[in-house]
């Protein structure tokens, strides 16, 4: 099949990849020509584990292409995904601005009956706005021409998104017609072979659907570092409880493990946009809201630590720390528990050398640009080198079995502060350590 993908970002450039892998042909289409020039180098914008030479083997074997031009990109294609960003507003909305931008430019553009999906994730009514926009853009044209607009949003962890693309747990569609529906069978079969994988469902269910998977998702999270700051007052063990309740097949060990709160760009984003969007329809969402403040108080759980132990001044102290992105198998640093551990530490008077295997330039250029007292170094054990103590904040596979004594030989004390709870607690104070966990 031919496809148009509108945005070259985290969704676009994996989800217009993934389906040129597949023998489609696919261009995907951006307004930076920077980027798009880069990309036609083989440049990479993001770090992804297999996107890099997934996207040079399909340049290369004349499957993918990268375009500025999205008349060009339109010609031929049967489908034309929408994957532009839709940044936080500040009440916390999505904004449908650069959505609507496209489906405007498609509206302009298009040459023949097209497919329009949203891929992006959007608010509940989105489909409407971009047919309305589409339409109003034919209606100029006087041009009177078929399609089917389609929600199908994306289920991608950051980290693991070529493998969950290519073997997705389902794929849904929110579609009104029997067109739509079987062309987007037809794309998506290489991909669900098993028919339960396709859901077929109507368009404001499907774009409901995503906001609430992430909202689940977080919902765990906050819940599990409640239990585990509870555990922490009462003198129990986070890390026990969790595998006492992970046991149970109703509650499964997926997103139970205490930790400094979630990041990203998908959890925080739809959580703030799920309360908003309840509201609009005057329902206050106590749980979601609940979700959203338990994970704000928990990225500070391990710079409270910090404080509790050397005081509210920290001026003439060092801290090692390990992991700058909000999770591993990434770089991105977007509502990163790190920024706020850093900023807060930093405001205190304390210096921080920090180390992370893919982030640190995003660190430096972007997230904490400018940030005094914070230095960059090129291995986790430069980073404790006369430092006061270490801090845990990304649970890199490269950080979970770290030589210990090399750790003690490079800190001015054997302290430990572990935010994502990757050590043994015994076998460390056997060592000499001081050991802070979440939980404990």
């Amino acid at each position: 099949m031919n496809i148009a993908v509108i945005g070259t970002g985290y969704v676009g450039l994996v989800s217009g990849t993934c389906f040129s892998e597949m023998g489609n042909k696919v261009t995907c289409v951006d307004i930076d020509a920077t980027k798009i020039e880069n990309l036609n180098k083989g440049i990479i914008p993001i770090y992804e584990p297999g996107l890099e030479p997934m996207v040079l083997k399909n340049v290369e074997s004349g499957n993918l292409f990268f375009n500025t031009n999205l008349g060009e990109a339109l010609t031929d294609a049967e489908i034309v995904f929408i994957a532009v960003g839709t940044p936080m507003g500040d009440d916390g909305s999505a904004d449908l601005q650069y959505v609507l931008a496209v489906a405007k430019s498609i509206g302009e553009t298009m040459q023949k009956r097209l497919v329009v999906v949203d891929k992006s994730t959007v608010p509940i009514g989105t489909a409407d706005k971009v047919q309305a926009t589409i339409q109003k853009e034919l209606d100029k044209r006087g041009v009177v021409m078929e399609f089917e607009v389609v929600s199908n949003p994306e289920f991608l962890k950051e980290g693991a998104a070529i493998q969950d693309f290519m073997k997705p747990d389902r794929v849904v569609i929110g579609a009104e017609s029997t067109f739509a529906i079987d062309k987007m069978k037809q794309l998506y079969a290489p991909f669900s072979m098993s028919h339960e994988r396709f859901i077929v469902m109507d368009v404001r269910s499907a774009e409901m659907t995503k906001y609430a998977a992430n909202a689940m998702l977080a919902t765990k999270i906050s819940f599990m570092n409640e239990i585990a700051n509870i555990c922490e007052k009462v003198g129990a063990d986070a890390n026990q409880v969790r595998i006492g309740i992970g046991s149970d097949s109703r509650i499964g060990y997926g997103f139970i493990y205490p930790g400094c709160g979630y990041g990203g760009s998908c959890f925080p984003k739809d959580v703030k946009a799920l309360k908003k969007i309840a509201s609009e329809y005057h329902y206050d969402a106590k749980l979601i809201t609940s979700v959203e403040e338990v994970n704000d108080a928990q990225k500070l759980v391990i710079a409270n630590k910090v404080i509790k132990r050397y005081g509210e001044t920290l001026k003439g102290f060092t801290f090692g720390l390990w992991g700058l992105a909000f999770k591993p198998g990434t770089d991105d640093m977007r509502e990163a528990p790190a920024l706020y551990v850093i900023k807060e530490l930093v405001k205190r008077g304390a210096k921080i050398q920090a180390y992370d295997p893919k982030a640190m330039e995003e660190a430096k250029d972007f997230y904490l640009k400018g940030l005094e007292n914070v230095s960059y170094v090129n291995s986790k054990y430069k980073a404790l080198e006369n430092a006061d103590a270490m801090i845990l904040l990304t649970e890199w596979k490269e950080f979970r079995s770290p030589d210990f004594d090399e750790i003690k030989k490079q800190l001015k004390t054997p302290v430990i502060f572990d935010g994502r709870n990757q050590y043994n607690v015994f076998n460390l104070k056997e060592k000499g350590f001081e050991y802070y966990q979440i939980g404990k």
